[in-house]
């Protein structure tokens, strides 16, 4: 397997997810802990960082992917993950509200985040076929 093929797709996984994560949990760390709304962490420019950092790794990892396991339709998948991520950090909570926002990047970087982890699978499995 490409060893930057399966970086990318391992770093895309975690971004996704740690954006997720950060989504979700911050609330609850600016309760427990009210200094952490100081950090740039809580700010919105979080999110369009971790976008800014998704998009060129998933564009490339994916794309990688697909020539080696010929299904396209990952693209299709990773890139509607990229849409929703895209509109939840651009459209913010002023625009989307609260609940919204919370909802389209968790979905968003659920989708990216299976995408990607199926398709590091698919490329492992053909690289177990091409050594066959």
């Amino acid at each position: 397997m490409n060893n930057l093929q399966t970086i990318t797709d391992k770093t895309a996984i975690c971004l996704s997810l740690l954006c997720a994560v950060h989504c979700l949990a911050m609330p609850l760390a600016a309760v427990l802990l009210p200094s952490i709304v100081a950090l740039p962490l809580a700010d919105e420019v979080f999110h369009l960082w971790m976008l800014t950092a998704v998009l060129p790794i998933s564009a490339y990892a994916l794309t990688m992917g697909c020539r080696k396991h010929k299904r396209y339709r990952l693209l299709s998948i990773g890139g509607m993950g990229l849409l929703i991520l895209s509109i939840a950090a651009f459209g913010g909570h002023e625009r989307l509200g609260e609940i919204w926002e919370k909802t389209l990047t968790v979905i968003g970087a659920v989708t990216i985040a299976l995408g990607h982890a199926w398709n590091y699978r698919l490329c492992q499995h053909q690289d177990k076929s091409a050594a066959l």
